[in-house]
């Protein structure tokens, strides 16, 4: 699929940033699942369906990006009256709570990141039961009926991996940042790593973490990681730019590492950093809440839509990480906003992150 980076001319309202990531962030949340627990209701605009979302990962900025890009293909597409927000830091339980109480509101659509592959497939299957079209983002589920929409997770662990394992010549020390422990994307990249670890018997895995996907959490393990191990180089699930951040802290040399196409990241290797950067676009909510409304709409989506990640190095991608860096975006934010041929949205709307009615 084909990656659009965002315009050079829209630096300008990037000042909206922080106002954006605090509306998705959950800071004015209210109760959408009627069992208590937060989420977030826009106002109602003038179209035809509601779509429900469920995200259990607030306070990350891949997420707040992921669900401004459905705020904002809801918008863009003039038939969406309403976006139900169920947005909360959470298990498998909660969000199967959530869903429920999406169902009870009597959402059109419901638009899942799943925090596990099967678990979530009875309450699914019961919303797909009551005609609601269910579209899994980020990540896959099994449940008979729902969309699958997602970056190649798999691709892009075993990709990664194998650029940093040729980095380092074949051989030396590798520290292995990883995710949240059993959830799918995270699963998903495990097997593509170990896939390209098994061709590379001189690599050592000195030390695996689960970072949570909380750049704190991830700044402080390579942290000590670095105080206690040779570390040769560093894998990372996307937390990469307060990983460099700990070479300086550290007092060693940096190393290289693998991340995300988090913009401050993209900075760091433009700077010199050693690495690579694997695309993940967070704007997959915004193609899975395209896919969600065409099929609303009387279509045939394909059931499984999977984006292949690439990978950029400053050696071989300069240019490209030239031109895909904006030097205002929010640190954890990707430049690429647009995905063709699937999104209708512009790159201002996505960070101005407001649902139809807003």
């Amino acid at each position: 699929m084909q990656l659009r980076a965002i315009s050079l001319k829209l630096v300008a309202l990037l000042a909206v940033l922080a106002v954006a990531a605090a509306a998705c962030g959950g800071d004015d949340d209210t109760d959408a699942t009627g069992d208590g627990e937060t989420g977030t209701t826009t106002a109602s605009g003038d179209g035809e369906y509601v779509l429900g979302v469920s995200n259990t990962l607030v306070g990350n900025a891949w997420r707040e990006q992921m669900v401004c890009a459905i705020q904002a293909e809801a918008l863009a597409s003039g038939v969406v009256s309403e976006v139900i927000l169920a947005n909360r830091n959470a298990g498998t339980p909660e969000q199967i709570a959530d869903i429920q109480g999406l169902i009870s509101q009597g959402v059109d659509a419901i638009i899942v990141n799943p925090s596990d592959r099967e678990a979530l497939n009875p309450v699914l299957e019961e919303a797909i039961a009551q005609d609601i079209v269910v579209v899994a983002v980020d990540q896959a589920v099994t449940a008979e009926g729902a969309y699958v929409v997602t970056n190649d997770q798999t691709a892009y662990g075993e990709a990664g991996a194998r650029w940093l394992f040729e980095a380092l010549g074949g051989s030396g020390n590798v520290l292995y940042m990883r995710g949240i422990d059993g959830v799918p994307a995270d699963t998903d990249r495990d097997t593509g790593f170990q896939a390209a670890l098994a061709d590379y018997p001189d690599i050592t895995i000195v030390s695996e973490t689960f970072t949570g996907w909380d750049p704190t959490v991830g700044a402080q393990q390579a942290l000590d990681a670095l105080n206690s191990e040779q570390v040769d180089g560093i894998w990372t699930s996307g937390i990469d730019y307060t990983v460099v951040e700990q070479f300086s802290v550290a007092g060693v040399d940096p190393v290289p590492v693998v991340g995300a196409d988090n913009n401050a990241f993209i900075g760091q290797l433009i700077e010199g950093q050693p690495g690579s950067a694997v695309t993940n676009p967070p704007a997959i909510g915004g193609v899975g809440a395209a896919i969600a409304i065409e099929a609303l709409q009387g279509g045939s989506p394909d059931q499984v839509t999977t984006l292949t990640p690439e990978v950029f190095d400053v050696a071989e991608d300069g240019e490209t990480l030239d031109e895909i860096y904006v030097a205002d975006l929010e640190a954890g934010w990707s430049s690429y906003m647009e995905i063709d041929p699937y999104t209708s949205y512009t790159a201002d709307q996505v960070i101005a992150c407001e649902g139809p009615g807003a």
